[in-house]
């Protein structure tokens, strides 16, 4: 069983620190809360710790980690070279959800990169993040604390469901705030690419680097060699049940989902939907689950929501999940349809 350690996310125990901090010095795997998501954590600089994270995930060896510090200055330690842009960047945003990726230190082991000459690299803001990290004394090597391709866990009980038994502790620390993974900035290439939106949005990082593009890569499972960032398969963040995004205006969005939800509950389906709480949502059933994500502007609380939304219905045991686009394309509403649009992995309607 793995052991589970309840902290205050604002004010963690110093003492469960230390524990949880001892278990990654020894080489085990220790799953935290940051802002974004929960993390698991390995000792980044130890390969066999490395490689026990892609066995519990049964991740592929092709996805890159990315490293965990608790200080700017730690990052000459795992990169080749540190341009002057990262100090600009790690001022504004960091401690935060914002993965830069540099040229890699030889000290970092290839099984951290992918085999890449990269390096992906961030300082969470979660206080507990930091606390385990600061404490542990070495950088930390973390994915998402779940199994690959599933939707990343935003709570504890998430990473248990994937996880338990796998790992050796997971650290309880609440719901995470953002709810989708950091941004992820290529500063290798020029001009720079967003390879991942997130929560730091290409429109707030054009503030500083007014050539930055979104450049995110859509690779699918026959992809060789590896990838300088996690979370470009085409099929990622995916719940167990077949998953369809519906694109177009809201109303008609809506009245397509709901009647195609009522055909296949016709056909003996059970059946998800998620909508935005202005939406006319079609009246629940044993067979017809209803989940009202947020406001349909409120991009911080759809984000929040998102993944625990795929999981409930995961765990009613749906066949089908039918799920409407959010936003205008700009902003978090990027982030957000980045991740609906690998979870659906291909299936989207768009309407009319």
């Amino acid at each position: 069983m793995t052991e589970v350690l309840a902290l205050d996310p604002q004010q963690p125990d110093p003492a469960g620190i230390a524990r949880a901090a001892a278990v990654l010095r020894a080489g085990g795997l220790v799953a935290f809360p940051t802002e974004t998501v929960y993390g698991l954590g390995a000792h980044a600089m130890d390969p066999d710790a490395v490689r026990r994270i892609f066995a519990a995930k049964r991740r592929p060896a092709e996805d890159p980690l990315i490293v965990h510090v608790h200080d700017a200055s730690l990052v000459g330690q795992l990169a080749a070279a540190v341009p002057p842009i990262v100090d600009v960047l790690a001022a504004r945003f960091w401690p935060g959800p914002l993965t830069i990726v540099l040229r890699r230190a030889s000290a970092v082991p290839l099984e951290v990169t992918a085999g890449l000459d990269t390096v992906a690299v961030r300082i969470p803001a979660h206080p507990i993040a930091r606390a385990l990290i600061n404490a542990a004394g070495v950088p930390v090597a973390a994915p998402s604390a779940n199994l690959f391709s599933r939707p990343s866990p935003t709570r504890a009980a998430h990473v248990l469901e994937d996880l338990d038994g796998r790992i050796d502790m997971v650290i309880d620390g609440g719901a995470t705030t953002v709810g989708v993974e950091s941004t992820v900035i290529d500063l290798t290439t020029s001009p720079p690419g967003i390879l991942r939106p997130g929560a730091i949005t290409l429109e707030m990082i054009r503030g500083l680097l007014p050539d930055v593009c979104l450049r995110p890569s859509r690779t699918d499972e026959s992809h060789s060699g590896g990838m300088k960032s996690p979370g470009l398969l085409s099929r990622h963040y995916s719940p167990r049940a077949a998953l369809t995004l519906y694109e177009g205006l809201a109303s008609e969005v809506v009245a397509r989902m709901s009647a195609d939800a009522a055909e296949a509950v016709a056909r003996g389906s059970r059946v998800g939907i998620i909508i935005a709480d202005e939406d006319a949502a079609p009246s629940p059933s044993d067979s017809l689950r209803v989940i009202q994500l947020g406001r349909e502007r409120d991009y911080d609380a759809l984000a929040a929501n998102l993944y625990h939304a795929l999981r409930s219905l995961d765990t009613a045991e749906v066949d089908l999940i039918l799920i409407r686009h959010f936003g205008d394309s700009s902003g978090l509403s990027t982030a957000i349809h980045d991740r609906l649009t690998r979870a659906a992995a291909g299936r989207i309607v768009r309407v009319p």
